[in-house]
């Protein structure tokens, strides 16, 4: 009886360390994973601010332009509003294959 004691203790010691250490390399795994993807998100998020803040001067630039063109300020302001109408159309109809896009890129990212 004792002897089949001392073959196990080994064993159940090996197992049970086994366990600890595959618990502490998943939870190591998924930081490394939640780091990355919180990463890129900011470092998007940043590209996305400063392309807006341009976006906002370039517009109100454009919209000056234009009105003096076309004799009135307002008209400026008009026609890039409209672009901007036509453009929120534009991706309100491929809406879903940015959704799908923006998934699958967050998707391979946690998984790899």
């Amino acid at each position: 009886m004792e002897i089949k004691e001392t073959l196990f203790e080994p064993l159940l010691e090996k197992a049970e360390q086994y366990g600890k250490t595959s618990i502490e390399l998943l939870k190591l795994k998924s930081i490394d994973k939640a780091a990355d993807v919180t990463s890129t998100l900011t470092s998007r998020l940043l590209l996305v601010i400063v392309f807006s803040l341009f976006a906002l001067t370039s517009t109100i630039a454009l919209s000056l332009w234009l009105g003096d063109l076309l004799g009135k300020n307002y008209y400026g302001f008009l026609v890039v509003a409209a672009f901007y109408g036509l453009a929120a159309v534009v991706l309100f109809y491929i809406h879903p294959l940015i959704k799908t896009r923006v998934n699958n890129m967050i998707i391979t990212q946690l998984l790899n």
